[in-house]
């Protein structure tokens, strides 16, 4: 394999890792602001509550816990946890042909 295919390949591991990371931060910070009662008002808290729920989307909801909390640090958490894995992993992949 040539040195131009794997700086390639390590280019590419290392934007799906900056993009993974940047998606879990933002629902990380969206639970942060959520636990700590945020102004929903603010345009900064508003922006990151529809980026997290535009990420979100697929386990928004997804628990039916009793506490609005719990659903909020369960649903955007595992969506965090789950794109930090893939992004991971996939990025680990990718280095290593």
């Amino acid at each position: 394999m040539s040195s131009t295919t794997r700086s390639g390949s390590g280019s590419a591991a290392t934007i799906i890792v900056v993009i993974a990371d940047i998606m879990a931060f933002i629902l990380g910070l969206w639970i942060l602001m959520y636990l700590l009662d945020a102004n929903r008002a603010n345009e900064l808290v508003n922006f990151i509550q529809d980026a997290a729920r535009w990420l979100a989307g697929w386990s928004y909801d997804l628990f039916t816990f009793d506490e609005a909390w719990a659903r909020v640090v369960c649903g955007y958490g595992l969506a965090a946890v789950v794109y930090l894995f893939i992004g991971h992993a996939l990025a680990s992949r990718l280095r290593r042909h």
